[in-house]
């Protein structure tokens, strides 16, 4: 006999992971600062400190600017996310059905009414946006209107408006602008040492009959440089996939019904893999299906913003409410 799901606990530990992955994503960002300043100390005295000073003020403005460059994300994100998306606001009377559907979840999930929106284009996708359940909207294709029945676009609608019950939007903002700022830094690093500033620190170094131990730093620094971006990006995706398989577990516990989205998944899955205007490598893992590439078991950790179509559909068929 199959085990069953229990939404609540799951919800719960889910969101629990979340904020460890912040944590670590904000500590990841720290300790790159702090590494950078001790590179920068070691190169001013040509000695290598236990503790450096400089590199506590860099790991300080690091996450600090993480938590600066999160705040004006979520201050402007979804505004900016719709505009990229070109998504435009409809009318009931444009897809009353649609509409009939949004208002039903929204009560299943006890949020105010979000906004409706449409992109034109025939791709079969949808994706949610927004801060707080008082300001999200629910994005759907013209594709996907035109596509799915009522019982499928239920499943699908559920899904997003999990998205928006559980608050995945904010956390998946606040993640990916972490991971931004990450590969911004390291980015600059290397264009730096591509440049040869630090090559150029070293030989006067050299000069001065120095130990050594700045240009040991600056290998250590370049190592982090390459892997901390990496890094952070492999916990964006983890992040990613474990939103995607919560908001499917919630779109059930709405709709009571795994049939509709499993159906919707597999119709979506057959139309996958298309790229259409409005989607990008900055917007991809917001969409219920990835648009810009298909999913599969084999798909590497780095790179799967979703699980696999075949998994989601498993556990969807392991549920219960």
């Amino acid at each position: 006999m199959a085990a069953t799901t229990n939404f609540v606990a799951a919800q719960a530990a889910n969101r629990r992971n979340t904020l460890v992955l912040l944590v670590v994503l904000t500590a990841l960002a720290a300790l790159f600062g702090y590494l950078v300043g001790w590179v920068l100390e070691g190169q001013v005295t040509d000695t290598v400190a236990l503790v450096s000073y400089t590199g506590l003020v860099a790991a300080a403005a690091m996450a600090g600017a993480s938590v600066v460059w999160s705040g004006i994300s979520l201050a402007f994100g979804s505004r900016m996310v719709l505009a990229m998306a070109d998504a435009k606001p409809i009318e009931k009377a444009d897809a009353p059905q649609l509409f009939n559907i949004v208002e039903e979840m929204s009560i299943a999930a006890g949020v105010p009414m979000p906004k409706v929106m449409v992109m034109e284009t025939d791709a079969l996708n949808a994706f949610a946006t927004g801060t707080s359940t008082s300001n999200a909207a629910i994005v759907v294709t013209r594709g996907l209107l035109s596509t799915l029945n009522r019982e499928e676009l239920q499943g699908v609608v559920g899904h997003e408006m999990g998205h928006i019950a559980n608050l995945d939007t904010r956390y998946m903002t606040v993640v990916g602008v972490t991971v931004g700022l990450i590969a911004l830094v390291a980015s600059m690093i290397l264009r730096a040492m591509q440049w040869g500033s630090y090559s150029s620190s070293s030989s006067r170094s050299d000069r001065k009959g120095g130990s050594g131990g700045a240009a040991i730093l600056i290998i250590v620094l370049l190592v982090v440089a390459v892997l901390a971006p990496l890094a952070a990006k492999a916990v964006q995706m983890a992040v990613s996939r474990q939103r995607e398989y919560l908001a499917d577990a919630t779109s059930v516990q709405f709709t009571r019904n795994p049939d509709g989205l499993i159906s919707a998944l597999q119709k979506l899955e057959a139309a996958a893999g298309k790229p259409f205007p409005g989607v990008s490598d900055a917007t991809q893992h917001l969409f219920i299906v990835n648009p810009v590439r298909q999913m599969t078991a084999k798909t590497s950790a780095l790179m799967a913003t979703h699980p696999d179509i075949e998994s989601r559909i498993a556990r969807l068929r392991n549920l219960g409410a």
